[in-house]
């Protein structure tokens, strides 16, 4: 029966180290020892919470349960959101098993362990194969934040000739950036101010506007595609806001909302309607282009920015604080062990 530590969160939201024990593998579970995790926003919802935290994973098959066909031990291996699904509804055998009625997903299913851990066991069939060419800890933010915007541009059919907008360059903008301009986009940051500018542009930006205060955008073409990757909605006091926005979409285009955040998406609705403009609600990917995205994460060398912190009770309320005041840089990534 593997038994290993968990982080969790508390009513105070103050890190708490507990234990878990699960039953002896059966069928097709793996044993991982988790070498690398990624915070995640949605952790920080989840802090007040009694349950294991943490839904970037990353680590090297420990044990095989006695159904497992295709991992080995010392496989390196990672896992996000998902954890399992029916396996036989519509939505499951049309390769979205992330809209699955019976998901399992984090927050909601499995909370006896998690990403900030020592070990975790998940099913064969929800792990991924890390490539060669990245780190543990470069691969374990792809596996929320860089699932997530991949998804949005791989399954909505995102062209090489669309001009992709990015509002904001954080955890999940630094990470879209890359990956629109590796498909061939003309990609767009809108930040706050000038601050990100250069380091947009050396992501794979073609341009860069600095939102706060402007009446307009003077942008080189209408936006096709624009991924809101802010933790909080556009709103003129913080960041770029929809009166400002809409007028630079393009007719037939896409807004996808991609960050989590609360109240109601609120819209200028003439606009909208004149310019049928979608609003495309997405969630993180689906299995097949998940690992679509860790081969073109591999392929084309795109590598999250990250700041490392001690896989520890101190090492995780340092890293849930630097997120949650804005200062992380852009990815924050667990390492067990580091001092």
């Amino acid at each position: 029966m593997p038994s290993f530590t968990v982080y969790k969160g508390s009513k105070d939201g103050s890190i708490v180290k507990s234990k878990t024990t699960k039953p002896d593998l059966q069928d097709d579970q793996v044993l991982i020892q988790i070498t690398a995790s990624g915070l995640c926003g949605t952790d920080e919802h989840y802090r007040t919470s009694d349950m294991a935290l943490g839904h970037e994973g990353a680590g090297i098959v420990e044990q095989l349960g006695p159904s497992v066909k295709y991992l080995k031990k010392g496989d390196r291996v990672g896992w996000g959101y998902e954890h399992d699904s029916c396996g036989h509804c519509e939505w499951c055998l049309s390769g979205k098993e992330t809209y699955c009625p019976d998901r399992a997903f984090y927050g909601v299913a499995d909370l006896d362990q998690g990403s900030f851990a020592s070990h975790a066991v998940w099913k064969e069939s929800f792990l991924f194969q890390i490539p060669d060419s990245m780190t543990d800890a470069e691969a374990a933010p792809l596996m929320c934040g860089g699932a997530t915007v991949f998804n949005a541009l791989r399954m909505y059919d995102i062209q090489p000739t669309d001009h992709v907008g990015v509002i904001g360059v954080g955890g999940l903008g630094h990470l879209a950036i890359q990956f629109a301009a590796k498909m061939g986009c003309d990609v767009i940051v809108f930040s706050g101010s000038d601050s990100k500018k250069e380091e947009a542009l050396k992501l794979g930006a073609k341009e860069f506007v600095a939102v706060k205060g402007q009446k307009e955008l003077n942008i080189s073409r209408p936006i096709n595609a624009l991924l809101v990757t802010t933790s909080a909605q556009p709103d003129a006091s913080v960041n770029a806001d929809w009166p400002l926005m809409i007028p630079a979409m393009a007719p037939d285009s896409t807004i996808f909302p991609l960050a989590v955040s609360g109240g109601d998406f609120s819209i200028p609705y003439q606009p909208m309607i004149q310019k049928g403009i979608r609003i495309q609600g997405t969630v993180v990917a689906p299995r097949n282009v998940h690992r679509h995205m860790l081969e073109f994460a591999s392929l084309h060398k795109i590598k999250p920015i990250l700041m490392e912190f001690p896989m520890s009770e101190e090492g995780i309320t340092e890293a849930m604080e630097t997120l949650k005041r804005g200062r992380m840089r852009y990815r924050g990534v667990l390492i067990p062990g580091k001092a």
